[in-house]
């Protein structure tokens, strides 16, 4: 019925029920999109309207390695199932098209709206490949373009660019929303060591409010992607403040790091200088969160790493994204930390589940294909989920109780050759302090994401097996396990055209 269900609601934007039999290469995620060809990074424009959840993404169409960037475009209706569709923003004489965002514009304040059509408007950084070439520091300045046909094609404004560089390298990776408060929209950018504000009233002539962020938290690498998002958190409002950073992650190369603090239309005070970071694992950089939907908050991220991602080894196409999220935001004494759960939509693909209550030893289970587990515990013990497969190769995935740390490790896991960084175990804190514990971890034919104490500790990482892994044991302190649930999901790609 479900499936009918959304068939039904697919074929009135287009969508098809068929399956697509070129989604099947050698580690082409089956749950997570990825572009039918060429390469993809960074999310952008992430919005919801009229129903339909709009991904558009850094994209070069020519090459499955990084070349000049366009808006490449994909909507879904229930953020599981994908459709590609032609590209949305191409490069013109102002530069490549960079990440940016879209906004809904309810009040028509840009005035780009027409005969009652409410614009969608999209705030982009081009970057000038031949001002970046001649030395100067003029080559990365914002623009914008709308849409009056609910995001599906799109205009430039003839006044770009609508906010021009004040002489930094690094000026880019606009993050704008509606401030209600003071009836204004705040852009969020980007700038090398540091983050800016800008105010508006119509989108299209900005003023600087502020900035943040020298001298505070990690600075191994340039600041990009940022985003500032409020939330009530036990009747107070935080905001939080998400920096992505490329090198210097936690794990080497790129990662996502945030602050906590208010913000007042103007200032963002930070109340919590320590580096934290949303996801403890290298391969989820750039995320951001969707626009328009409410108190919901649904992230969105690129799994890959700079590190290695342009020589990964698949062949026609290059980069997928993370599961959708729901980000929500805790108090755990006096300190804020992030949590992320995979979205209600992944429930749609479960077609079978098995439930172990009270297991008494180790299970083994057969692979086939994306698979979700979810494990609980009344008194978490140390405990190692063993992916393989007939060639040996081997994932690990587990929580070490004397470092209280959950870890993945995949040195075995298949191909690392093309970075030497690659083959590596990782460790995330357990920053719950129950002794109870819930565990998700989302398998996929090349990447797991593991969340853990309601996605309290995040981690995400992508391998590389040949062949697939086709089983998997579970060992630990059995008994201390509550309930082990193993859902087989069907690929996204079966039901999109």
């Amino acid at each position: 019925m479900l499936r009918r269900m959304i068939c039904l609601a697919a074929f009135f934007v287009g969508l098809s029920c068929k399956a697509q039999e070129n989604y099947q290469e050698p580690y082409r995620p089956q749950i997570h999109f990825s572009p039918k060809e060429g390469w993809m990074n960074d999310p952008n424009g992430l919005v919801y309207f009229k129903g339909i959840y709009h991904l558009f993404f850094q994209y070069y169409p020519d090459s499955a390695v990084s070349g000049p960037k366009h808006w490449g475009h994909a909507i879904s209706l229930d953020l599981v199932h994908w459709k590609q569709l032609s590209i949305a923003l191409y490069p013109d004489t102002l530069g490549y098209i960079f990440s940016g965002s879209a906004v809904v514009d309810s009040s028509n304040s840009s005035g780009f709206g027409s005969e009652g059509k409410i614009p969608l408007v999209a705030i982009f950084t081009q970057h000038d490949p031949a001002g970046e070439k001649s030395g100067n520091n003029l080559f990365q300045n914002q623009s914008i373009a709308y849409s009056l046909d609910a995001g599906i094609q799109w205009m430039k404004y003839s006044g770009n660019p609508v906010l021009r560089t004040p002489g930094l390298k690094d000026f880019r990776d606009p993050k704008v929303s509606w401030y209600p408060e003071q009836k204004k929209w705040i852009m969020t950018l980007a700038a090398g060591d540091r983050i800016l504000f800008y105010s508006s009233k119509n989108i299209k002539t900005w003023k600087k409010e502020s900035e943040f962020g020298a001298g505070i938290g990690a600075h191994g690498g340039v600041w990009e992607c940022p985003d500032l998002i409020p939330f009530i958190v036990e009747g107070k409002k935080v905001w939080l403040l998400i920096v992505n950073i490329n090198p210097g992650g936690i794990q080497g190369g790129s990662g996502t790091q945030y602050f906590t603090g208010d913000f007042d239309g103007q200032h963002f005070i930070c109340k919590d200088t320590s580096t934290r970071w949303a996801d403890y694992g290298p391969d989820n950089y750039a995320g951001v969160i969707f626009s328009n939907t409410g108190k919901e908050k649904i992230f969105l991220g690129w799994m890959s790493n700079w590190q290695y991602g342009t020589r990964v080894p698949t062949e026609k196409w290059r980069g997928a994204m993370t599961i959708p999220r729901t980000l929500g935001l805790k108090k755990i004494g006096q300190q804020y930390f992030t949590s992320m759960l995979p979205v209600k939509g992944l429930e749609l693909l479960v077609t079978k589940s098995n439930y172990y209550s009270n297991p008494s030893s180790e299970i083994k289970y057969g692979l086939s294909g994306p698979t979700r587990i979810d494990i609980s515990s009344s008194d978490l013990h140390s405990f190692e989920f063993i992916a393989q497969n007939a060639s040996g190769q081997h994932l690990r995935i587990g929580y070490d109780q004397n470092k209280n740390s959950f870890y993945i490790d995949r040195t075995e896991a298949g191909k690392s050759e093309f970075d030497t960084h690659f083959a590596a175990i990782h460790y995330a804190p357990r920053i719950a302090k129950t002794k109870t514990s819930a565990i998700t971890l989302i398998l996929d034919n090349a990447s797991v994401e593991l969340f853990a104490d309601q996605g309290l500790t995040v981690m995400t990482e992508i391998f590389f097996p040949d062949p697939p892994f086709d089983a998997f044991t579970l060992k630990g302190n059995m008994k201390e396990f509550g309930g082990i649930r193993i859902s087989k999901l069907s690929p996204i790609w079966m039901h999109t055209e």
